[in-house]
This record gives C-alpha cells, structure tokens and sequence, in this order.
C-alpha cells in the first residue's frame, strides 16, 4: 500500500478539524493507501512543536514553505487566512503536490483563476474545504431533485447566518480586512453559494445588495483603540439560475441566536424540500397532495453514515463531515472517486461571489459572463 505523507498548515480552528479527520478517516474506511501525519507548519515555532506533537505529527515547521519542500510530504493540507492560500497553494502546485485548501479558494478572482490554471498544468488532485456538501443529508437531497422528486425547481430560498460578530465590541481580526477576503460573504456566505450551485445548478446573473453595521472595531480585546472596518457585515442577493428558478440569497454573521444556520428551501412543481445545518441530520420533504412535511433522518441506509454507525438517529457532526471530505480526497488521490469541490469549481464560486460584490457596488443586475 502505498504512504501518503500528509503536510498541514496552520494550527487554529481549521488546522485541528483537518488533523482530526486525517487521524480518523483511517480508522473509519478501508482506505487505499496509507496516511502518516508527516509534517505540521505554523509561524509559531513553539507552536508547531506543541501541536504536532499533540496531533501525532513527526515534524514540525516555522516556515511553510520548508514544509512543502520536505520529500516526506506528499499532500498540502492549507488551513490558514485567506490571503495566505494563494502563495501556499501556488508553491505547493510547483512542486507537483496534491493541494487540499480552506474556502474561500482566495481574495480575488484573479489569484483563484491563476489557482486553477497552475492545477491544470501541474495535473494533480485539488480539493477545497466546502465539507456541508459531504453530509449524507445533503447527498440525499441532491438525489431527491436529480429523480425528478421536486419536479422543475422553481426557487432557492438560503441562507448562513451566525451571531459571532453581533457584539460591536468584539475586537478587530483578518476577517475584517477587505485585503484577506473578510466579511460575511465570503466567510459564511461562499458555502451557501458553493450549496446552491451544487443542488440547484450554475447561476446566470446576479442582483445584491450588502452592508457594513459596525464601522469600527476595538483594535484587539479590552483595547480603547479603534479600527475601520470595510467588509461586509451582511449582503442579500437575487438569483437567476441557468435551468430558470429564482433564487434568495442572505448572509450574516450579525444574526443573534444563529450558530450555524445554513439552510435552504427549494421549491419545484412538484414538492419543497428544506434543510438547517443546526439540525444536519435531518431533511423535510414536502411531496404535492401531502397534508405536511415528512421528516427524513440520517441513517445508516445513506452513504457515508454507516462507516459512523450502524444505527439511524445517532447523528453525524462537523468533525465527521470533515473526515468524509477527506474520505472523498483520499479517493481521489488513488483515481478512484471525483466527489468533492476542485480548484476549477471553486473558481466558479469565487466567479459568483464577484459577482455579487460587483452588483452592490454598482446597483444593478450582473450576469455571470460579465465577470
């Protein structure tokens, strides 16, 4: 069997979810080839020390780029700011190496497009980390309207809000900087977009609109100094999809009392089906002629529950949808599977989100072709 050398960066909330599930999915799935933890990077030496040690990696680095040099490393795993993924991304494409990076793919549409060609001239494996789409919930749903259960769809109502930035108080972080792709659209807002093309399909043009409360923020926590804030802290948009439904489009990270709230409604001729990722576990399905909404639980007759547990109810939670996106990545490295999002598709949300960002700013309706 052959050893994949696995090669993360970064150590925050991201960096641990993708060492977990690289931990995990060995123990979860037959796998056809074997993964070892080769190496950890972070800018913090004592840091990358602690963490690798923590989460079971040989070697630990201070520098990224000594990370994608290592021989031991196989797959770059990048799970830091936005604005790093570009330069980490391209470095690793011009070694030959795998690269499995967060969303957003990067902070413009020019670095994202330079991002798929260099995978496409390299000819390995990309994937980025749009895990929602990985659920055995929305895999089910996603069969539901391809046999035709909805009938023609006709709209897309979504929506991800979270409450984390409610608090005008809270301090000033990269999220902030219009130059790292901050704000709610692209934080929150790109995996909606990335859950509606998935579903429902490509979209045609865009109307929006987007809007920053908090103009300013402590510069850190407990500080009396003050930041400009520029990015969004909500955005609304109208969507004309390529098969003719419409579509609503909100994100927020303002929303008191929503954690994780990802949902969606879509509509057709012939049912509605509806999903919150604050109860992932669950779908509602509305056939014509019902007296109401069936709900559909997860279990272990979808793919990729079983592999959890064996018995329905038990429920799936982030982490395990984490380890299914690298289930589906670890497929591709071996050509035996082309589930998940690559460089090329997420470019395509990257198109959309432009988009959407070019229609607030100039008031009006903006086909996709345009951008």
């Amino acid at each position: 069997m052959r050893e994949l050398g696995i090669g993360l960066i970064g150590t925050g909330f991201m960096g641990r979810a993708h060492a977990l599930a690289f931990r995990n999915v060995s123990a979860v799935f037959e796998l056809p080839l074997k993964l070892k933890l080769a190496a950890l990077a972070d800018a913090d030496p004592q840091r990358a020390r602690q963490c690798a040690e923590a989460w079971g990696f040989d070697g630990a680095h201070s520098d990224w780029q000594l990370l994608i040099d290592d021989p031991k490393v196989n797959l770059i795993a990048i799970t830091t700011p936005n604005h790093l993924h570009y330069p980490m991304a391209m470095a690793a494409l011009a070694a030959g190496k795998p690269v499995y990076c967060e969303k957003p793919l990067a902070v413009s549409l020019e670095q994202a497009n330079a991002m798929r060609l260099a995978a496409k001239t390299a000819g390995v494996v990309t994937r980025v980390g749009y895990n929602y789409q990985h659920n055995p919930m929305i895999g089910l749903a996603r069969e539901l309207i391809q046999n035709g259960e909805l009938g023609d769809l006709i709209s897309f109502q979504g929506e991800f809000s979270e409450d984390f930035m409610a608090d005008a108080a809270s301090p000033w972080s990269w999220r902030c900087d219009a130059a790292h792709a901050g704000g709610a659209l692209a934080d929150l807002g790109s995996h909606l977009l990335a859950m509606a093309r998935y579903l429902v399909g490509d979209v045609e043009a865009v109307c929006a609109d987007t809007q920053t409360v908090h103009r300013q923020r402590p510069a850190a926590a407990g500080s009396q100094e003050q930041r400009s804030i520029a990015v969004d802290d909500q955005v609304h948009a109208l969507l004309r999809f390529a098969n003719g439904a419409r579509g609503t489009f909100s994100s927020s990270w303002l929303k008191h009392g929503y954690k994780n709230h990802l949902s969606f409604e879509i509509s057709g001729t012939k049912g509605t089906l509806a999903f919150d990722q604050e109860r992932l576990n669950e779908l509602r399905l509305f056939r014509a002629g019902q007296d109401g909404f069936q709900r559909l639980l997860a279990g272990p007759n979808l793919p990729g529950y079983a592999a959890f547990s064996p018995a329905a109810g038990h429920q799936l939670g982030y982490n395990e949808l984490k380890t299914l996106e690298v289930h589906d990545l670890v497929m591709a490295l071996a050509g035996l599977s082309q589930g998940g999002t690559d460089f090329e598709q997420a470019w395509e949300i990257e198109r959309l989100a432009t988009a959407i960002r070019l229609a607030a700013d100039e008031a009006r309706w903006v086909r996709l072709e345009e951008v």
